[in-house]
């Protein structure tokens, strides 16, 4: 199932995808009473859960046109910072040591983990704010999130999928000049529209364990990013086990598992974004989150 949060006639509602995705089912009207994803991602059922998975199939019920709803990011306001993975695809690894040594370089016999502040998150549609009075160097990041589905504690790495509820894309926008100049990533990579979300979140069942999926990024029509979940250095197993080891990983919990080669500081000369660019992440199976740059 492809979960979702929009409006419709003013009034923030989860629902499902039609199996066409031309339309939305609310959860509401399928009995399911939820008020936002946080609560039903803590909260849903097993026999829920089942009900809404029938409900789809059936397709006995009248839904919303996509037409007709404001599109929002699943997770609008997260309860935590996100969870990010840094340096976890090997040629983007090479490409962000050529674009800074300093910064970038070095061994790195463990998992680099930072995070990422998301007041509110931008939904599939929405603009990118560019910032020009402070960043010269914005930059684009398409990447897997994996969302967390119940708590998770001391979790062996052969159960780490049990406590995955399911997927979305997060294009993790970077502020390349503050990123390197604070060494710590997290101004960098918090500015307030720097977390675009979506479109929805795909539940794991869609999947195999763990999902290979292609990734990718546009830019204004340009193919940037081409890559496969595969190449990961550390994988949703190895991070949901490691965490979990010291860190309660809660339900609703984002992890952005890293990006591929291919983004804007990559290039030689970089290519960063500017104000009236489309930027295009697309991951198979789940779908493509875009947007403008203001």
């Amino acid at each position: 199932m492809k979960f979702v949060t929009f409006k419709h006639e003013g009034i923030e509602q989860v629902g499902i995808l039609a199996l066409n995705e031309q339309g939305v089912y609310p959860i509401k009207s399928l009995g399911i009473n939820y008020d936002s994803m946080i609560s039903l991602i803590e909260n849903i059922t097993d026999h829920e859960m089942d009900l809404l998975q029938k409900s789809l199939t059936n397709n006995d019920k009248e839904y919303i046109s996509i037409e007709d709803i404001s599109k929002m990011p699943p997770i609008p306001n997260p309860n935590q910072d996100i969870i990010c993975l840094g340096i976890n695809y090997m040629e983007h690894a090479v490409e962000s040591a050529r674009y800074k040594n300093e910064a970038f370089g070095g061994d790195r016999p463990y998992a680099v983990y930072f995070s990422k502040r998301v007041n509110t998150a931008t939904a599939d549609g929405d603009y990118i704010p560019s910032y020009p009075q402070i960043v010269d160097s914005l930059d684009y990041e398409a990447e897997l999130a994996v969302i967390i589905g119940k708590d998770a504690k001391d979790v062996p790495k052969e159960k780490a999928f049990d406590y995955v509820f399911g997927y979305t894309i997060i294009n993790d926008v970077s502020a390349r000049n503050l990123q390197t100049r604070h060494k710590q990533w997290y101004f960098g990579k918090s500015l307030d529209g720097f977390t675009p979300m979506g479109p929805c979140i795909v539940t794991k069942d869609e999947f195999v364990n763990p999902p290979v999926l292609r990734i990718c990024s546009r830019v204004n029509g340009e193919l940037r990013q081409n890559s496969t979940t595969d190449l990961m250095i550390t994988s949703i197993q190895d991070v949901i086990h490691e965490l979990s080891q010291g860190i309660t990983l809660k339900a609703g919990t984002i992890i952005a598992m890293g990006t591929p080669a291919g983004v804007g500081m990559g290039f030689i000369p970089p290519k960063f974004l500017k104000p009236g660019d489309i930027v295009e992440c697309e991951i198979e199976g789940i779908g493509c989150l875009k947007n403008i740059v203001k």
